[in-house]
């Protein structure tokens, strides 16, 4: 079953609980070729810092569930 990704590269994005990030532009995504693997995304944001994040919905540690959000 292919995961149902909810960030794609160029998105803006913005952390609800840690503001002081700033906002994010996605710059990567990884695929994983085998069934059941992660798929994550890394975001730049304003702060300088690049912050990789689980990219599924259908798993629970999504980056969505954690707080990151579409601007």
């Amino acid at each position: 079953m292919a995961p149902r990704l909810y960030l794609r590269v160029g998105d803006t994005v913005e952390h609800l609980r840690y503001t002081f990030w700033g906002k994010g532009e996605v710059v990567e995504e990884k695929h994983s070729c085998l069934s059941g693997g992660f798929c994550l995304v890394r975001v730049l944001f304003d702060d300088g810092v690049e912050r990789s994040f689980i990219n599924d919905l259908d798993h629970q540690h999504c980056c969505y569930y954690f707080g990151v959000r579409l601007l």
